[in-house]
């Protein structure tokens, strides 16, 4: 979802190093799935994505969620984490499992179902 462009810009990787691109897809993706787990909501990299019914052209997604410069910037957030600790404990930090700034940026975007 994210271009690996920005992704390498936020981790400080040159542009043509391409030996942790896979790595970064994969962190990229993780950060998606785990924006929209925390929302509850669908995210697409544009409103045009956004499904519709063929018949009415009316959304069919009501909780769809369109990547901006904050949900950008929480993904972004979250994979520089991971790229810069590869592992689930560093020994002699404490950290929580969703780091502060990325709790800031998609608590607004968070969607409650209520029965």
């Amino acid at each position: 979802m994210l271009e690996l462009d920005i992704i390498k810009q936020h981790v400080r990787l040159e542009l043509d190093e391409t030996e942790e691109d896979a790595l970064l897809e994969t962190y990229s993706t993780a950060a998606q799935r785990m924006v929209e787990n925390h929302t509850g909501r669908n995210l697409y990299a544009t409103a045009n994505e956004i499904p519709k019914d063929p018949e009415t052209d009316e959304v069919t997604d009501e909780d769809a969620l369109v990547l901006d410069d904050d949900i950008t910037t929480a993904m972004l957030l979250l994979i520089g984490h991971w790229y810069t600790n590869r592992e689930s404990v560093v020994v002699g930090t404490i950290t929580s499992e969703l780091p502060m700034a990325v709790e800031a940026l998609i608590s607004p975007y968070r969607h409650f179902h209520f029965a």
